[in-house]
């Protein structure tokens, strides 16, 4: 897939291929239980086999929206929070969207696999490294949480691994991969009792049955 950052068609990151937007509430991490408004943007290349979000992965199947559209739409949500997501995100020019919310005295909270370099100034970067792209040297260092998807026993060395690049004041999650939920949860809980610098995060989202 042709990463458009590097040419004019998002007009400087003016327009965006918006997957979808809604207001929900943050299912993930550190931030789990908190309201916020999400917006999901098209493309991704790093193709991980248990992606629950394919559908975003072609940014040809997703019409180049006017960033600031997308902006006023999440202004008039009534929400204090966005958490730009994909697919993966970055790999759009994301200042002009972030410097609009700032404006408007938004939070903004970035989901990203790190693959891409950094664009856009952020309250919040949870980084969720992927082994087939691993992750930019600068998002490791500027990471405020580390959050890896563990589906077997080879990725608690790979959340080991990232534990080692990110700053000393990430904080660390290891979540289960969905499909796999119930195989891995127990191995998970052991490790980190064995392990206490890392909590555990869940889909809570999914528990509950919303977006």
């Amino acid at each position: 897939m042709k990463n458009r950052f590097t040419t004019d068609a998002d007009n400087n990151g003016r327009k965006l291929p918006l997957v979808e937007e809604f207001y929900s509430l943050q299912g993930e991490g550190f931030h789990t239980g908190k309201a916020a408004y999400f917006i999901r943007i098209g493309g991704c290349d790093v193709g991980c086999s248990w992606c629950d979000s394919r559908f975003s992965w072609n940014p040809a199947f997703h019409p180049l929206t006017d960033t600031d559209t997308i902006v006023s739409n999440a202004v008039f949500s009534g929400t204090d929070s966005v958490v730009v997501t994909g697919g993966e995100p970055l790999m759009w020019n994301l200042d002009y969207l972030c410097s609009v919310l700032k404006q408007k005295n938004i939070h903004i909270f970035l989901e990203t696999s790190g693959a891409y370099p950094l664009s856009g100034e952020w309250d919040w970067i949870c980084l969720s490294p992927k082994k087939n792209m691993p992750p930019q040297p600068e998002i490791c260092m500027k990471a405020n949480e580390l959050k890896v998807i563990v589906q077997d026993l080879s990725d608690f060395e790979w959340a080991e691994e990232y534990r080692r690049q990110v700053n000393k004041d990430c904080l660390l999650f290891l979540q289960p991969e969905w499909s796999s939920y119930n195989r891995i949860i127990d191995t998970i809980v052991d490790y980190i009792k064995k392990n206490s610098a890392w909590r555990i995060s869940l889909q809570a989202h999914k528990f509950m049955h919303i977006p």
